[in-house]
C-alpha cells in the first residue's frame, strides 16, 4: 500500500474519493463514512484540510480527511472511509495509525456506528468520547399545531438580508457546541448554493420588532426523508415554547414537500433537547460516534 497526503486534491482525485464514499454508502446501507461538511471541503478552494490517500495497485483504497480548524475545544477531527472491496486488510489501520502521527489533540468519527470501526478502535487503544444520534419518525397526521408564542410571528429566510441575524443567534444557541457553534456567515451562503437549499423551508420567528428569535432550517434529501438540520433559540426566547413551535412548523413545512419521514441528530447527552423529541415522537435510528485515545 501506497499512502500519500495532499492539502488539495485534483479533479481527478476528487472523482476518486467520492466513488469510494459512495461504495461505502451503498454498502453499509446507505450510512455515509463521511459528513457534509468532509464533501464540501472536497471543493476547490477550501481550505483548512489534509487529505490522505491510500492505493492498492493504483488503485484508490482508502481515503482520510483532516479537519486542521479542529473543534472548539482544540481537537483536529479526522473521517475515513475504506473501500468495502478492500476491508479487513489493514487499509483502515493505515489511515489511523498515519493521521495519529500527523495531528494531536486528535479525534476520529466513526458514522453509524460501524462495527469495523468499534473493532479498529480497541485495536488502537481508542474510547468512545462523544455520541450523535440520529432520530426520526414519520411524517403523519399525528402531527400537533405548532403554537408560537404571542407577539412572534414566523417568515421565511431571506437570502442577502438574514445571514448576520442567523449566526448571531446560532452562536448564542450553540456557544457550547464543538462544530454548530462555530458556524459563520461565509458557511451559510456557501450552503445557499447547494442544491437542496430552500429559503422556504428556512423558518425564522421574529417579534414585532422584526429581531430574530429562533429558526429552524430544515433540509430536503433524495426521495421521501427530510431533515431537521438545526433548530436555534437565542437563550433571551427560551423557555416559552418557541424551540417545540419553530420543530413543529419545520415538520408541517416537510411534510407539505412530499416527505414522508424526518430525521435529526443530537447530542447523546442532550437530556432536554431528548425529551422534547421524544414527546414529539422520534425515536433512534442509529447514531455517529467520536472516539480518542
Amino acid at each position: 500500500m501506497e499512502s500519500t497526503w495532499f492539502e488539495e486534491l485534483t479533479d481527478d482525485q476528487v472523482r476518486e474519493v467520492m466513488d469510494l464514499v459512495e461504495a461505502a454508502q451503498y454498502a453499509d446501507n446507505g450510512v455515509a463514512p463521511v459528513g457534509e461538511a468532509v464533501v464540501l471541503r472536497l471543493r476547490p478552494g477550501a481550505r483548512g484540510s489534509n487529505h490522505l490517500l491510500v492505493r492498492e495497485d493504483d488503485t484508490l483504497v482508502g481515503y482520510l480527511h483532516l479537519d486542521l480548524f479542529g473543534d472548539a475545544d482544540g481537537n483536529k477531527v479526522a473521517e475515513l472511509a475504506v473501500h468495502p472491496e478492500h476491508r479487513r486488510r489493514g487499509v483502515g489501520t493505515a489511515l489511523a495509525t498515519a493521521v495519529a502521527e500527523r495531528a494531536a489533540p486528535l479525534r476520529i468519527w466513526s458514522h453509524g456506528g460501524h462495527p469495523g470501526a468499534q473493532a479498529l478502535a480497541a485495536k488502537l487503544g481508542y474510547r468512545k468520547v462523544r455520541e450523535l444520534l440520529r432520530l426520526r419518525r414519520p411524517l403523519d397526521d399525528t402531527l400537533p399545531e405548532p403554537k408560537l408564542p404571542d407577539g412572534v410571528r414566523l417568515r421565511a429566510f431571506e437570502p442577502g438580508r438574514d445571514e448576520a441575524a442567523v449566526v448571531y443567534v446560532n452562536h448564542r444557541a450553540f456557544s457550547w457546541h464543538p462544530e454548530q457553534g462555530a458556524m459563520s456567515i461565509e458557511d451559510v451562503r456557501d450552503k445557499e448554493h447547494e442544491h437542496w437549499f430552500d429559503p422556504k423551508g428556512f423558518l425564522l420567528a421574529v417579534d414585532a420588532e422584526e429581531r430574530l428569535l429562533g429558526f429552524h432550517w430544515t433540509k430536503t434529501h433524495t426521495g421521501d426523508l427530510g431533515e431537521v438540520y438545526v433548530v436555534g433559540v437565542d437563550p433571551d426566547a427560551q423557555g416559552g415554547g418557541l424551540g417545540k413551535a419553530l420543530t413543529l412548523a419545520g415538520l408541517e413545512h416537510l411534510r407539505g414537500t412530499g416527505r414522508t419521514e424526518v430525521m435529526l441528530y443530537v447530542e447523546s447527552d442532550n437530556a432536554p433537547a431528548l425529551a422534547v423529541y421524544a414527546r414529539l415522537g422520534f425515536e433512534k435510528w442509529d447514531s455517529d460516534v467520536q472516539y480518542a485515545k
